[in-house]
């Protein structure tokens, strides 16, 4: 299984169907409850302070992830997706690294991200990539569904 990452727009007819897909499964696993996190703007992710991949699979896309400008020195993890036929596979691990990467690339030192305490594989992906829990910040602070974590790049 071949993963090519390539850059494409946030709310792209590529990525506008995966953060979708993203957003009812979050809201399914919550039972109902949505995340506190509102959907970002396509610009959050556009260079020079951010940056969204797509992976694909023999031209098919099957996950996705952004990051963009938390504060000067730290990059937020946004908006990772893997289609659930191709978990498992080592696709939310290569998306992963390769937003590190990007991150990187844009000057950030340090990447935080938020995720849902019913995202069981989400947890052992950044725990297993070296994610630290830190304290949630803003809307994510009082949402007892939020677990954050922070890395140093």
């Amino acid at each position: 299984m071949g993963v090519e990452i390539r850059r494409e727009p946030f709310g792209s007819p590529i990525t506008g169907p995966m953060a979708e897909a993203q957003q009812a499964e979050l809201t399914d696993r919550h039972h109902g409850s949505p995340g506190s996190g509102a959907m970002p703007s396509p610009a959050y992710f556009e260079p020079p302070e951010g940056r969204f991949l797509v992976a694909f699979i023999d031209g098919e896309p099957v996950g996705c992830g952004g990051v963009g400008r938390y504060d000067a020195d730290t990059g937020e993890l946004r908006r990772m997706y893997v289609v659930p036929a191709h978990r498992g596979k080592g696709v939310g691990r290569a998306i992963l690294v390769a937003l590190e990467n990007a991150a990187r690339e844009l000057g950030y030192t340090t990447m935080r991200l938020e995720t849902g305490n019913e995202a069981p594989e989400a947890l052992r992906l950044y725990t297993s990539s070296g994610y630290e829990p830190i304290p949630c910040w803003g809307l994510f602070a009082t949402d007892p569904k939020s677990r954050c974590f922070e890395k140093d790049l």
